[in-house]
């Protein structure tokens, strides 16, 4: 299972890295929240249009690796429309996957963002791919700031 995984993971990395999606100024943006990974050089924007609580649009701008890339371009699709508390739970859920050393990976928690699983066996790359999380993190509370993984 976890070939199959790695080849996916593969496939979508470069899917995602070459076409970003969500790849936009967003004009009317209720938050903006900046990024930079200083290890990778990975630097991005994250713009998110609020409804109340419910996350109605999400896109970035910026530059970085292919897994930076992947993974922002991955969680500006699939948190929208979620709640903000829907979407912290994600961002646990994908921390957890990312981070975690020995515990048991429940990749239907995480659906599409499974394909970023890999990433734990390449400790230098995990900050690459949760980047774009800590980033909604800070949005989602409403920091104005500027998010770094140092």
């Amino acid at each position: 299972m976890f070939e199959d995984l790695r080849d996916l993971y593969q496939e979508v990395i470069f899917d995602h890295n070459r076409n970003p999606r969500n790849f936009r100024i967003m004009a009317d943006a209720d938050r903006q929240v900046e990024g930079f990974n200083p290890l990778c050089g990975d630097r991005l924007t994250l713009y998110l249009k609020m409804d109340d609580d419910r996350i109605v649009d999400a896109s970035f701008q910026g530059s970085g690796c292919a897994i930076s890339t992947a993974s922002v371009s991955l969680m500006t699709e699939i948190v929208k429309g979620k709640t903000g508390q829907e979407a912290e739970e994600l961002f646990k859920k994908f921390h957890e996957m990312t981070t975690g050393k020995d515990e048991e990976i429940n990749l239907e928690a995480v659906g599409k963002l499974a394909v970023l699983a890999g990433v734990r066996e390449y400790p230098a790359r995990v900050k690459c791919a949760t980047l774009a999380w800590h980033t909604l993190d800070a949005a989602l509370k409403n920091e104005q700031k500027s998010i770094s993984t140092e």
